[in-house]
């Protein structure tokens, strides 16, 4: 998997936190996560319990490696059926949820999936895996083509169940999802939220002098001026004082 933009977006909305990737096989994923080694982590579905959550995040192209000479090489997709007189490798860690693999199974199956890509170099069959698998151990020698009408791999964000996720792991799952800052929930959401609480009121202009303010009732007679300081409200008319008869 390739969470080069999450942990960008998460740089940049928690620049106190780090953020540390761990690499771990399929099969150590979820054992990392119920032994705290990891507090979330990107694994293929299904998840093996009811003590774990996931959220299913997107589903991965299925493809064929083989040897740059092959003749699949010559085509940009390739069906199931035309695996039938394929020697087809199925290593241990194999993540595809096969029913029956395509093709005619080798005597044995490799161990690991590294293993069966060294095999496919060798020339000794061909290897149906996930896109980014095929990626991730891509060689100069080897090129790959989408594999149609097989099992497709889903991939999920998964951490250990709970009634509510920790506030960093809610982070995250916003940021797979694709949340917005102001969307997001979890701490960095409580924060956002807090200084627009703490923001002070703006205030109002001043009503020009000589109009009241919309509203307001005034009854025509200049204000008095108390102790000669400060700036008083400047009324109506200014003019001298009536003589009482």
């Amino acid at each position: 998997m390739t969470p080069s933009k999450w942990v960008r977006i998460w740089n940049e909305r928690l620049p106190d936190v780090p953020l540390s990737l761990h690499a771990v096989s399929p099969a150590e994923a979820f054992g990392a996560l119920r032994e705290g080694a990891a507090d979330a982590g990107l694994v293929r579905l299904p998840v093996d319990g009811d003590d774990l959550s996931a959220i299913p995040l997107y589903t991965e192209t299925t493809v064929v490696v083989v040897p740059k000479d092959h003749l699949f090489a010559a085509v940009e997709e390739v069906s199931a059926e035309d695996l039938a007189e394929e020697l087809v490798l199925h290593p241990l860690d194999d993540t595809l949820d096969w029913e029956r693999p395509p093709g005619r199974p080798a005597f044995e199956r490799p161990a690991t999936t590294a293993d069966a890509i060294e095999l496919v170099a060798a020339g000794v069959g061909v290897l149906a895996v996930p896109q980014s698998l095929a990626r991730l151990h891509h060689r100069k020698d080897l090129t790959y083509r989408t594999l149609d009408g097989v099992p497709q791999s889903r991939v999920a964000l998964s951490w250990p169940a709970a009634d509510e996720a920790p506030d960093l792991v809610e982070e995250f799952i916003g940021i797979v999802r694709g949340r917005t800052v102001n969307s997001t929930r979890g701490r960095r959401a409580e924060e956002l939220k807090g200084r627009k609480e703490q923001k002070p009121a703006k205030s109002g202009k001043p009503a020009r002098t000589g109009k009241p303010a919309a509203g307001s009732r005034t009854s025509g007679r200049p204000a008095a001026r108390k102790g000669g300081t400060g700036g008083s409200a400047r009324g109506g008319r200014s003019g001298k004082p009536r003589r009482r008869s």
